[in-house]
């Protein structure tokens, strides 16, 4: 086999995050007294969400940060008189309880995982990321859980891979694969360490950043054509 280690990304690759998310945020305003307030601040928070996740990926803010500054910004853009640290720590409550599995997670790794040494490797906050895979079906498939909140870079700074192959205790790139959904993050990262990348593109999106994956797929299935 040419591989040895699989580094799966969490988001949009293994769990349906939009629809995680959708729930986890529904769940929050209803909380605080809206319940019509992910359907009216949608569109808003998908604005600042995307500029912020951006920044996130560039070094220019933090995981932290973002938690809580995504939330300020709606709140300030609205007038809405909440507190956006105490509303951020119930939405990560609330999204660590969600376990929404893409079609076919299961069944990749519960195939990939007596062959190959698997871990994640994702851009988010500790107890959501390992709550959620705790409480899914894919617990106790990974050897590590590499979480950009605890190793102190994300993807795709090199600092995270680093941080993957020493716990993995792994040297050798060439026995190493990354599958993620994001150009910008999984497969750059991934091209920038000198590691193979399978870019999961379930929805035939355009690649319009002319970042060049090993391997594309369009169902997380097609991974066990080409590892096996």
């Amino acid at each position: 086999m040419k591989y040895e280690i699989i580094l799966f990304d969490i988001d949009d690759t293994l769990f349906d995050f939009g629809m995680s998310e959708e729930k986890a945020l529904h769940n929050t305003f209803k909380a605080f007294g809206l319940p019509t307030g992910w359907t009216d601040y949608r569109a808003t928070y998908n604005e600042i969400s995307h500029v912020l996740w951006g920044n996130l990926e560039r070094g220019l803010t933090t995981i932290t940060e973002l938690g809580v500054e995504r939330f300020k910004q709606l709140f300030q853009m609205h007038a809405l008189d909440i507190d956006a640290h105490i509303f951020s720590a119930a939405y990560l409550d609330y999204l660590g309880q969600e376990t929404d599995l893409m079609q076919g997670a299961v069944e990749v790794c519960d195939t990939l995982v007596d062959h190959y040494r698997l871990a994640v490797i994702t851009n988010g906050f500790t107890k959501v990321q390992t709550s959620r895979i705790g409480n899914s079906a894919l617990n106790n498939m990974f050897e590590q859980l590499i979480i950009s909140e605890e190793a102190g870079f994300q993807k795709p700074e090199s600092g995270i891979f680093d941080y993957a192959f020493s716990k993995l205790r792994a040297t050798d790139k060439t026995k190493v694969l990354i599958v993620g959904d994001s150009l910008t993050s999984d497969i750059q990262g991934g091209i920038n360490y000198g590691i193979d990348t399978c870019w999961f593109n379930p929805h035939l999106k355009e690649n319009k950043v002319g970042v060049k994956p090993t391997y594309i797929i369009h169902e997380l299935r097609d991974l066990l054509a080409f590892v096996r």
